[in-house]
């Protein structure tokens, strides 16, 4: 890519839903737990709806021009603890495999970071695979602290 990146960032749309599966499955963990069929599962237009409806819940897209080229979602969350702050959960932070390695990421997270300022946030927090070495290596150079140490627990679905 030696064009300048033009960088627009939204909140995401239904007519965004099958860019949007394209770059969760574009990789080998999310090659595992995404569903990439034709015609698109309903549970994805169903969590965008609502994650639309929620004020504290944001899924943002990043554009060149008028190409998506990356995504993550911020999600505001009030907390009883530290004084009764809020913070900004990052998840869901794909950049397309063609834009890698030229600043997106980093612009797409200084942005996500002025919104949560802009809300009020005392903190950022994300998790990340412990298999995403590449990922993790990223948000430590943005500042990010591995000061904690993550659980989670699959439930069943059915």
């Amino acid at each position: 890519m030696s064009e300048k990146l033009v960088l627009t960032y939204r909140e995401a749309e239904l007519v965004d839903i099958p860019d949007l599966i394209a770059l969760l499955v574009d990789d080998e963990l999310g090659k595992l737990r995404e569903d990439a069929s034709i015609p698109l599962n309903s549970c994805y237009r169903s969590a965008l709806e609502h994650i639309e409806a929620d004020p504290n819940n944001q899924l943002i897209i990043a554009q060149n021009r008028q190409q998506l080229i990356g995504m993550l979602q911020l999600t505001f969350i009030p907390y009883l603890t530290h004084m009764g702050s809020w913070r900004c959960l990052i998840e869901g932070v794909r950049i397309h495999k063609d834009y890698r390695g030229q600043g997106l990421g980093t612009r797409l997270f200084e942005w996500a970071i002025e919104r949560a300022e802009e809300r009020g946030c005392a903190l950022v927090q994300l998790t990340s695979d412990k298999r995403r070495h590449e990922a993790i290596r990223f948000y430590e150079g943005l500042g990010f602290k591995a000061s904690h140490e993550g659980f989670k627990l699959r439930l069943s679905s059915d």
